[in-house]
């Protein structure tokens, strides 16, 4: 079986949007910079290209959950591979995540890390698919809407492939 991909987004389109979240967000909190959170591995490369447009200071710290193994679609059930390296007890915290899914494992992380007292929480996310919720989610910040596809590149993976594709793309299989 092989795999076609059909590009979605281009890096240009990302990159302008990136720019304007981090335009949005430098202006949200410029008084209180906030600790960015990113969730693994998915997101990596979207932190990485958010902070650099970012025009204020800000804190890393990284969390690893998951929720589909190696499927497609999300099992329901949320574990905690790698938890944070620091407490964010009255801190103002932003949760990077590439894509607002079926919402549940964003939904389990708000309310894990609400639980630890931080000043504020949010969640940017590139992408959103609110078509495939399964709970009430909506992030504080969106990149981009996009159709219940199953997409890969720009940090997405299919089977941890795929990652460091420049584009956003359905992958489609054929044969």
């Amino acid at each position: 079986m092989s795999q076609e991909l059909e590009v979605i987004l281009s890096r240009e389109k990302i990159e302008q949007r990136v720019a304007e979240l981090a335009e949005e967000i430098s202006r949200d909190y410029r008084e209180h910079p906030p600790l960015l959170i990113c969730v693994l591995k998915g997101a990596v490369i979207f932190l990485s290209d958010l902070m650099r447009f970012l025009k204020i200071p800000v804190e890393v710290d990284f969390m690893a959950v998951s929720s589909y193994g190696s499927a497609t679609a999300s099992s329901g059930v949320v574990r905690i591979l790698k938890d944070l390296d620091q407490s964010i007890q009255g801190r103002d915290v932003l949760i990077v995540e590439d894509i607002v899914d079926t919402g549940l494992t964003l939904n389990y992380l708000r309310e894990n890390l609400a639980s630890r007292q931080p000043r504020s929480l949010k969640v940017v996310t590139l992408l959103d698919k609110p078509s495939r919720r399964k709970v009430p989610f909506d992030p504080d910040y969106c990149g981009f809407t996009i159709p219940d596809r199953f997409v890969v590149g720009y940090g997405l993976d299919f089977n941890e492939q795929y990652r460091q594709l420049p584009d956003i793309c359905v992958l489609h299989n054929e044969g």
